[in-house]
């Protein structure tokens, strides 16, 4: 197996008569080889193996079972992320109507009653009497 840059700088992987670049796949991220670029990989191997020496089979499930592990904590990562955005916008919504006191941009502690509640790709923000855009971690106190 042999690893070259490509044209655009991305890296290809080769073994005799097989060569696989990087491409969007199991793993979603394009750029990164995904579970059937890699299996097809090791298989292109065990059928070009050298038949006077060939490779450890532990080996290569060993490398299975690494990527296999490495996929479950991507899982789990990507399930936490979710979660934890999920937290923070059912924090955000149960302080609707509720009164809060929060640090402005000055710093200053201001004091009013969660009106709104905005979502964005950064988070929740909020509508503090007429004050709008507030952040979750720039609220002091809640009550």
């Amino acid at each position: 197996m042999t690893a070259s840059t490509g044209i655009n700088g991305s890296s290809t992987l080769s073994t005799t008569g097989t060569t696989l670049a990087p491409s969007t796949s199991a793993t979603g991220s394009a750029g990164a080889l995904g579970e059937n670029d890699f299996l097809q990989l090791m298989m292109d191997q065990l059928q070009n193996q050298d038949p006077l020496s060939p490779d450890d089979p532990t080996q290569y499930l060993s490398e299975l079972a690494q990527f296999s592990s490495l996929q479950q904590q991507n899982s789990i990562a990507t399930s936490a992320a979710s979660q934890a955005t999920q937290s923070t916008t059912s924090s955000a919504l149960s302080l609707l109507g509720h009164t809060v006191s929060y640090q402005d941009s000055t710093g200053v502690i201001q004091t009013g009653t969660v009106s709104k509640v905005d979502f964005s790709s950064t988070g929740p923000t909020l509508t503090v009497g007429t004050t709008g855009g507030i952040g979750m971690s720039s609220i002091t106190e809640a009550s």
